[in-house]
């Protein structure tokens, strides 16, 4: 009896202490988060290209306008098959093999004469490998490690492309200005194969890996089998969840906010700017104080999701992003003004906001197959995006000024704002009747 109850305390013990440690779901949050800031190096170059490829090649603005188009689409439509591969081989498999891809991709850059090989290299290998980085990989870990505070971690994960931003954009407009394009690109090849490592020694694929509980889950949750399959599986969840309204909207929101950030502002931001005569790297610096409010803002939208209703936030965050887009071309100096900087922290707190709430509605109507959906709705997040970052570049051509660009994209983002209110919340499920 008395060493029965010994063990039994020793037991009380250990759970205790179990208790009192950090959840590894936090553990892998971090690494995903370290992960997705070292695979953000890419997101920043495109906009700090467009003129330096101009003037040593003689290639238009459209041109390479066109390989950035290639490059965001194949971002967003990687995502849901790179969601399903992750099923199918695990998170850690996929995300090595990907950020080898882009660090392949933006080194052979630095060899390039052509534009058919800005297009090859930037548009294909990097759109592939950074689809793969986008963010469903995000929404995986969310949806695989944690049944709480979901909406707080899909803010964090989220924050950290803006923070990868913040660290690599002065970097990298400092050697474009003072040195090369090539450099730069260098940068973000050796940027990517840095974080490989961490990927594959730390980051695991589900709690079950390491005999866990997800973090709030009141029972184990076994791993489930591969599922083999990954392109077929993908498909079919996109043809299921077209026939439903709340994809068209979520993908329709998705798409303008895709539009009016790395299509038009990441993309057109600095060689608007440097249209009015400011300086590149004062230019890229201002993005860069997007990406420090972007932080602030993601997570604080992450926690407002926690406990408010998604589809008024998003109509909230467009009509906000639409407002602030009419004012910009009144905004662009040569010098960088107070009402300029208003207008940076505006829209940082507004950059990616929109992502907790969207992965939130995709949770609730579309439940275990969500992070695949919420592939589909980055995807045309990203065919948004590349639409606007090609037409920016003809308008550019044509118009010789962007200010068309930046009051239609306003007008699409009151468009989203009233399409969020459309979205219907999913009925309860109705309780068992005994």
């Amino acid at each position: 009896m008395t060493q029965t109850t010994e063990a039994a305390t020793a037991a009380d013990d250990t759970q205790a202490r179990r208790k009192r440690r950090i959840h590894r779901a936090w553990f892998v949050a971090a690494v995903t988060f370290v992960t997705i800031i070292g695979a953000a190096a890419f997101r920043s170059l495109p906009g700090l290209l467009i003129d330096p490829l101009h003037e040593e090649f003689g290639w238009s603005r459209g041109t390479i306008s066109a390989a950035v188009s290639v490059n965001l689409a194949l971002y967003g439509l990687t995502a849901p098959f790179a969601a399903a591969l992750m099923d199918r081989f695990g998170i850690r498999k996929v995300v090595a093999v990907a950020l080898t891809v882009i660090a392949i991709g933006s080194g052979l850059t630095y060899w390039m004469t052509a534009a058919w090989q800005l297009l090859l290299c930037w548009g294909l290998l990097v759109g592939l490998g950074s689809g793969s980085m986008a963010l469903a990989f995000a929404a995986t870990v969310t949806n695989r490690w944690f049944t709480e505070r979901r909406g707080l971690v899909t803010g964090i994960l989220t924050a950290a492309s803006a923070s990868g931003q913040l660290i690599f954009l002065p970097v990298l407009s400092w050697m474009v200005d003072e040195h090369d394009w090539r450099p730069a690109a260098v940068t973000v090849a050796l940027a990517a194969l840095a974080v490989v490592p961490f990927v594959w020694l730390l980051l695991r694929d589900h709690p079950a890996d390491v005999g866990l509980k997800p973090y709030g889950a009141k029972e184990f949750v076994p791993k489930p089998p591969p599922t083999t399959g990954a392109a077929r599986r993908a498909v079919k969840v996109l043809f299921d969840a077209a026939r439903t309204g709340p994809f068209w909207l979520l993908a329709g929101t998705f798409a303008i906010c895709g539009a009016s950030t790395n299509g038009l502002i990441q993309t057109h931001f600095v060689p608007a700017a440097h249209d009015h005569h400011m300086p590149v790297q004062a230019a890229a610096s201002l993005l860069a104080v997007i990406g420090v409010f972007d932080v602030i803002g993601t997570i604080a939208s992450g926690w407002f999701t926690d406990r408010y209703e998604a589809r008024r936030l998003l109509a909230v965050y467009y009509a906000l992003r639409g407002i602030s887009l009419l004012f910009l071309p009144m905004l662009l100096a040569p010098s960088v003004r107070p009402p300029m900087i208003f207008f940076i922290v505006f829209y940082g707190l507004d950059w990616v906001a929109t992502v907790p709430p969207t992965v939130a509605l995709c949770r609730e109507h579309y439940g275990e197959d969500s992070a695949i959906v919420f592939g589909w709705v980055l995807a045309s997040h990203q065919v948004g995006a590349a639409l606007v970052a090609f037409l920016g570049g003809v308008a550019r051509d044509v118009f010789g000024s962007y200010d068309v660009v930046w009051y239609a994209s306003g007008a699409l983002c009151a468009a989203a704002a009233l399409m969020a209110l459309v979205i219907r919340r999913r009925p309860a499920a109705a309780p068992a009747v005994a």
